[in-house]
């Protein structure tokens, strides 16, 4: 059948110039061209070139295939690999950045410090991210059209009127005033530098400690309850006869949030309590350490607001439930900017706006 296929042209070459040898009539009893093909020993110059096996059949003989072994390559080796050569594990205490062996960074899985996530982003975080970032962006552009002079400012540190040769090679002098420290330059907000929030830090100064430590045992139930982390207790330094304060006295508490956590505990205040308070115009607008910082309280009655205090309110004494502080950690670099990022996220402002 091979043969018909072929052009009527390479069928008669190929008839003229093939040879075949004679073949018993028991053998092959009928005339068919695969009878004819197998009885063809020799085959003309023409067909040299042409592969008498396909490309698609592996070449490789059973016997080398048998050769391989891997486990007695390894057995032959002179030298055998270290065993943690696939197992890396990290050192277990940092000698410092001169050593050998160096710590990968925790954002590594083979880090002993790795802890996989963020899985998932706070609601509030997803907001700034997606509107009150460009938001604030818009606000607080400044448009400053091409060939503007900026205006000289007045030196932050005050300098020496030579009036005396000792002020020659002198040091310039702070501000004046009795605190004497500069504050930090507002910029315009940009893409680099737009406000966010980077941290909470929750204290009470429990005053029932003094007398009873149960008090500050019920603090730290709440604190803890309130923001999911530990709090740190604080001592006291020195003694004070007036309030009856003695040295190494446990007498304040503070909780300090950080990323996700600090997201959740403004958004929880933000949605939750703030609208539960009864007759609360907003927090103060001369709040602030102009370093971009906000800081506001509760009392006895505003914690008890709290979602994690409401469901379990019978495991606090009622008189023993403290208040506490809220300072809200801002990356900006003014109140204004501060007031700015709160307010868009829904923190109100009450009274004279004080930068």
């Amino acid at each position: 059948m091979a043969l018909r296929e072929l052009p009527s042209a390479v069928r008669q070459l190929t008839r003229r110039n093939v040879r075949s040898a004679p073949v018993s009539a028991s053998q092959i009893t009928r005339r068919f061209a695969s009878g004819e093909a197998a009885a063809v020993k020799e085959v003309s110059n023409d067909y040299e070139d042409l592969e008498s096996q396909s490309t698609l059949v592996p070449s490789t003989e059973k016997v080398k295939v048998g050769e391989y072994d891997p486990i007695k390559r390894v057995e032959g080796r002179k030298r055998q690999l270290p065993s943690s050569r696939y197992q890396y594990r990290s050192p277990r205490y940092y000698r410092g950045p001169l050593h050998p062996h160096q710590p990968p960074p925790t954002s590594d899985p083979a880090s002993r410090q790795f802890v996989p996530g963020p899985f998932s982003h706070p609601r509030v975080a997803q907001t700034w991210q997606s509107t009150i970032a460009s938001d604030l962006m818009t606000l607080g552009y400044a448009h400053k059209p091409p060939g503007t002079v900026d205006v000289p400012k007045s030196e932050r540190l005050r300098s020496w009127d030579d009036s005396s040769p000792y002020h020659k090679n002198r040091p310039k002098r702070g501000p004046r005033g009795p605190e004497g420290v500069l504050r930090l330059i507002e910029r315009d907000i940009d893409w680099r530098n737009i406000p966010k929030v980077t941290g909470v830090t929750v204290h009470s100064m429990v005053k029932g400690a003094i007398e009873d430590s149960a008090h500050l045992h019920v603090a730290g139930m709440l604190l803890q309850a309130v923001t999911g982390v530990r709090p740190q207790v604080h001592r006291a330094t020195h003694s004070v006869s007036q309030f009856g304060i003695r040295v190494r006295m446990p007498i304040s508490l503070t909780c300090s949030l950080r990323g996700d956590q600090a997201w959740e505990f403004v958004d929880k205040c933000i949605n939750l309590v703030f609208p539960k308070i009864k007759d609360w115009e907003g927090v103060q607008g001369t709040t602030g350490d102009s370093s971009g910082n906000i800081t506001f309280g509760f009392n006895r009655e505003g914690a008890i607001l709290f979602p994690e205090v409401e469901i379990n309110y019978d495991m606090y004494p009622p008189k023993m439930i403290p208040g506490f502080h809220v300072t809200i950690h801002t990356s900006a670099q003014s109140d204004r900017h501060a007031r700015l990022l709160l307010s868009a996220m829904g923190v109100p402002f009450t009274g004279k706006l004080v930068d």
